[in-house]
């Protein structure tokens, strides 16, 4: 009995180690690795028309999985409680348009950057004399609450804060004249502009991105292994060819 119990306790050990590390082993000795995104935000990640997880950021990890060789399993999670689902172990890692920032690196780690997405402000198509946020004292603009487009409207006096849980609630409130502009990132600010039918006609983007930002894979904080693991599969991605044929698929 007692050499069953202590077998019992080696076998619990691994698991949890395993656990730790982040990710687990299937039966084919492949690594599993789960990762979050929140499925709102086109062209970056999104559900499409067929009930699948597309998009930039989708196919990138999926290459970076391949290259480093694991296997990553998805899961669509709410954007406003998916960095606390990482640090309660929910997932192993999240790629969702993150923006690195020196306030999130005090509780997450981050991969090597990805892409530089820096902010843009979106206006009404009628609207007249407005290039930069200052130009929307005493109005009201809208993000994706928890955002670095929010932090940013959030910076400037006078200028009212409105969040929303989805940016696509923004962009629907600003075409309708609910609030004076809303701010993103540069590539979901240029899907909404640019590709959506529903408001290529009626919204525009104003001036030039404000903000230098580059997005990251975030992990636990501390968990080195796994970081350097998706590292390894990101420097081999980003040296290929396979970011050019990304930005042709999603962002043009």
């Amino acid at each position: 009995m007692r050499r069953i119990l202590v077998l019992a306790a080696v076998l619990l050990l691994v698991v949890v180690a395993g656990a730790i590390a982040g990710g687990r082993q299937e039966a084919d000795d492949v690594r599993v690795v789960t990762v979050a995104t929140d499925a709102t935000w086109p062209p970056m990640q999104f559900i499409d028309e067929n009930r699948e997880l597309v998009g930039y950021d989708i196919d990138l990890m999926r290459a970076v999985a391949e290259a480093a060789g694991f296997r990553v399993e998805f899961r669509n999670t709410a954007w406003d409680g998916i960095f606390a689902g990482l640090a309660t172990r929910e997932y192993d890692a999240v790629i969702s348009s993150v923006t690195i920032t020196e306030e999130r690196r005090t509780t997450m780690d981050f991969s090597e950057p990805y892409i530089n997405a820096g902010q843009v402000l979106i206006v009404e198509r009628t609207t007249t004399g407005v290039t930069e946020l200052s130009d929307l004292v005493g109005r009201q603009v809208g993000a994706q609450i928890g955002t670095t487009g929010s932090f940013e409207i959030d910076a400037v006096d006078g200028v009212e804060l409105v969040t929303y849980d989805e940016l696509g609630l923004a962009i629907a409130d600003l075409a309708n004249g609910r609030i004076a502009g809303v701010v993103a990132d540069t590539p979901i600010a240029a899907d909404y502009v640019l590709q959506n039918e529903e408001y290529s006609g009626r919204l525009m983007i104003v001036g030039e991105p404000f903000t230098q930002e580059f997005y990251g894979i975030a992990v636990r904080r501390g968990n080195t292994e796994l970081l350097e693991l998706i590292n390894e599969g990101l420097r081999q991605v980003l040296a290929s060819d396979i970011p050019a044929q990304l930005e042709d698929k999603w962002l043009r």
